[in-house]
């Protein structure tokens, strides 16, 4: 059985904390410990964080988020609708020269066991990021 927690999220900044509150309860109650906790909280903040900068237009100003919980694993995901990008041309992040901004999905995928970025130009973005217990 999974349980299924979703929500409409306004596009502003300030709503970011509620998102990581709400997930890390939900981590909680699954049995993660701290420190993973705390992983999913920085990968949930960064795919709002880009829910918000990319994915908020005048015609829409909220995004989802689905919190899905089974016995094995944790699967967020985040979805908005902007107006997307290639996945394809998304290149990892030179670390030995860093510059500011840009590492949102590689901090993810860093954090997360699985994460998998579906983008259409006309649909908007979703991020599906998955924490094993």
């Amino acid at each position: 059985m999974v349980d299924l927690l979703k929500f409409s999220i306004p596009g502003k900044p300030d709503y970011v904390g509620v998102v990581r509150l709400a997930v890390s309860s939900v981590a909680n109650r699954a049995g993660f410990d701290i420190e993973a906790i705390e992983d999913i909280k920085v990968a949930v903040s960064e795919a709002c964080n880009n829910a918000i900068l990319h994915g908020i237009h005048e015609n829409c100003c909220n995004y989802e988020v689905a919190c899905f919980l089974d016995e094995k694993k944790l699967t967020i995901v985040i979805d908005d609708q902007g107006e997307g990008y290639n996945t394809i041309d998304y290149l990892e992040p030179d670390l030995k020269h860093p510059k500011e901004g840009g590492l949102g999905i590689f901090i993810i995928k860093t954090l997360m066991d699985e994460v998998e970025i579906m983008s259409d130009k006309i649909k908007g973005t979703t991020i599906k990021m998955t924490k094993y217990i």
